[in-house]
């Protein structure tokens, strides 16, 4: 049964904004009064929190999947759409998020830092929010975004002071346990430790946690073992302890060999930029099992050895206490000093917000072929107006001709070529497909016409979004087809010669 995971894969899906309303005020004697639709409600986020209470990733492993309220609908007399439900997910303190391609996102390091993985919708403006003194009584309102939907992966790198590191079985799990109030499991046969385990110690003036790093033997940084899943967890430790074993009965083995072992381990493993290499850190040496009179005769043997090599060394029984005042006096000390050499941080919680990017920013595209061009245009606010856009109003796909033309787009494809009735696509594969017709860039502020009507789009023969989506597939697979023909020719030529 699973009880620690340090690595899950969330989906995660933002709530979608409400819909903008579109509506008339009627009162006594005034049945048109004006405009009333009220907005849409902005849809959840979904945000992760660093909880200090929690220690493993285990719910998520269970329950991956998790999703933000949506927004609620505009209504009549001004009345605004409920913003979606947020929903907060708390992780432990030292959980990395990245993406899925391992950019990393954001390093939740401190207690109560947030970040906004998932941002939700925007809401869409009633009639109301859209009327001007042109544009009087609006028949359209917008529609409300989808929220951000994807996946994040969480990686936890525990947050300790001192780790632990040596063979399995050298008695890591028995030192914390003798040490601490941690109570982790103990046994007689390697690998008994399969998660890393903390135990907070008090020494003196001065506590710190210790984290027990398992599954290190040779070929751990290279993936033998269960080395590699949890070397990670050494990256954030201020100081290492090699817990080495003077009492093994494993033949070839030595606490002299145990340590060039895990030392070369410890200098295979990369850690990220900007953090000290694992070897260049403050590390001590604790000769355990002395209880046994071979043990420690074997540990008197070689601890000028170990010393000589610029190690501070303990002898150290976790059985009958031994020797664990010294070594843990030794390490509290270590730590003192790197604290008092930390600058002093602020302690108020992080707000990190996932970037949007430059909204103002849009390119046009031409992809060009044997069938003609296709111009696509990319952008934050272009594809945001379309998703925002109801096409089975005219009205509302006038007042989308005319931002697109505030912002430019216009100019744009007439600078890159294009030409009355060229297929223009707005979005990515899955975006918006339309005939261009420059004369719709004419300002329809100006003009009057019933609510939900356009003039300009008047006699026109018009697709629809289907007939036009099904155009640009086809033209899609000529290209497609077209490009095959090619590679098959040029391969015949190069046979040829």
């Amino acid at each position: 049964m699973v009880t620690f995971v340090d690595q899950v894969t969330l989906h995660l899906r933002a709530g979608k904004g409400g819909n903008g309303c579109v509506s008339v005020r009627r009162e006594k004697f005034k049945p048109l009064a004006g405009p009333d639709g009220g907005n849409g409600g902005n849809g959840g986020d979904i945000v992760l929190v660093a909880d200090p209470q929690v220690t493993t990733l285990l719910s998520y492993h269970h329950g991956p999947h998790r999703a933000a309220g949506n927004g609620g609908f505009g209504m009549g007399d001004n009345r605004s759409g409920a913003a979606g439900e947020g929903l907060e997910l708390s992780v432990p303190v030292g959980t990395v998020v990245k993406d899925p391609d391992g950019e990393v996102l954001v390093d939740m390091v401190d207690p109560g830092t947030r970040f906004v993985a998932a941002p939700g919708g925007q809401g869409g403006l009633g009639n109301a929010a859209l009327a001007s003194p042109k544009r009087k009584a609006p028949g359209f309102a917008l529609l409300g975004t989808p929220g951000w939907e994807g996946d994040v992966v969480l990686e936890l790198k525990t947050v300790a002071d001192v780790a632990l590191v040596g063979y399995p079985s050298a008695g890591k799990s028995s030192l914390i346990a003798a040490i601490s109030a941690a109570r982790p499991k103990i046994a007689d046969y390697p690998f008994t430790t399969l998660h890393p385990n903390l135990g907070v110690v008090q020494s003196g003036d001065t506590r710190f946690t210790v984290a027990d790093v398992p599954g290190l033997i040779e070929g751990a940084s290279e993936g033998r073992g269960l080395g590699l899943e949890f070397l990670r967890h050494v990256e954030r430790c201020t100081a290492l302890v090699h817990v080495l074993d003077c009492a093994t009965l494993d033949p070839g083995r030595d606490p002299l060999s145990d340590l060039d072992v895990i030392l070369g381990e410890l200098a295979a493993y990369p850690v990220p930029d900007g953090q000290v290499p694992l070897l260049e850190r403050p590390q001590l040496v604790a000769l355990n099992k002395i209880d046994v009179p071979e043990a420690a005769e074997l540990a008197d043997f070689v601890r000028a050895d170990i010393e000589q090599r610029g190690f501070r060394v303990f002898e150290i029984s976790t059985v009958a206490h031994k020797g664990l005042r010294e070594l843990t006096f030794a390490i509290a000390s270590i730590i003192e000093e790197h604290r008092r050499a930390q600058p002093a941080v602020e302690t108020a919680p992080r707000v990190v917000i996932r970037p949007r990017g430059a909204e103002a920013e849009f390119t046009v595209k031409v992809e060009g072929g044997t069938y003609g061009n296709l111009y696509r245009v990319l952008g934050d606010k272009p594809q945001r107006w379309v998703q925002q856009t109801d096409f089975q109003n005219d009205e509302a796909v006038g007042y989308l001709a005319d931002r697109l033309e505030r912002l430019g787009v216009e100019d744009e494809l007439f600078r890159v070529g294009a030409t009355p009735g060229s297929t223009v696509v707005i979005g990515g594969e899955d975006g918006v497909v339309f005939d261009w017709e420059p004369s719709l860039s004419s300002a329809a502020e100006l003009m009057t016409a019933p609510r939900g009507t356009d003039p300009r789009l008047d006699g026109r023969t018009r697709r629809t979004t289907a007939q036009r989506r099904e155009q640009y597939h086809d033209l899609m697979d000529a290209r497609a087809a077209d490009r095959a023909e090619r590679e098959e020719r040029r391969a015949a030529t190069e046979e040829d010669e």
